[in-house]
């Protein structure tokens, strides 16, 4: 099974896809953005647009997801914002003319719930760090993709705790969650680990 965990940047894909991989038995998380930033690392700085504009990426992502699921024995976990409904189509529709179980879940979030999470992160760029300008940009234009029905199932995350969407995926896909929840200090690390890991 392949659980595909859809949102704006925002929307707590990441933040989900490692504690519910914390919380399974034997979760693995597939990242398609690796392989975006690896194209990235072999085209000239002119060439490096959006890599989800590149049919290399999205060839290699259905190629490298279908592989993961069929060789993994538990749940593949993939957190990635995907908004544009050809290349949903070609990559999640791809997968499912695979045979592959796809499971979509697009979390959703208010502009305003958004636009005050990304307020906290940052990002690195040349020369140092600064403010997610170009995600809170993103915030309309996902919004109201994913508000459509081909990318339900849709999870509110509003007014939702992380673990309270762990816990509706889980059972939602008919997956065991083996580990507990952690205590507040503990899942205030873990996310903070989380989040430095993915700093991009």
């Amino acid at each position: 099974m392949l659980i595909w965990i859809n949102g704006a940047f925002g929307a707590g894909k990441t933040q989900t896809a490692f504690e519910l991989r914390r919380r399974l038995a034997d979760g693995h998380v597939a990242d398609p953005e690796l392989i975006g930033f690896a194209l990235h690392r072999t085209l000239p700085p002119a060439a490096r647009g959006d890599f989800q504009d590149l049919a290399a990426w999205r060839s290699a992502v259905v190629d490298a997801l279908e592989h993961a699921e069929a060789t993994h024995p538990g749940p593949v976990l993939v957190p990635m914002t995907v908004v544009r409904d050809d290349y949903f189509d070609e990559i999640v529709g791809g997968l499912r003319s695979r045979g592959v179980d796809v499971r979509h879940y697009a979390l959703v979030a208010s502009p305003q719930t958004l636009r005050k999470r990304l307020s906290t992160r940052i990002a690195f760029v040349r020369g140092g760090l600064r403010r997610e300008t170009w995600a809170v940009q993103q915030i309309p234009r996902c919004v109201a993709a994913l508000s459509q029905e081909r990318y339900a199932t849709h999870v509110d995350t509003d007014h939702r705790t992380t673990d309270e969407v762990v816990e509706w995926i889980a059972a939602d896909a008919g997956l065991p969650l083996t580990a507990p929840r952690l205590a507040p200090w503990s899942h205030q690390l873990h996310r903070l680990r989380v989040g430095v890991a993915h700093i991009r």
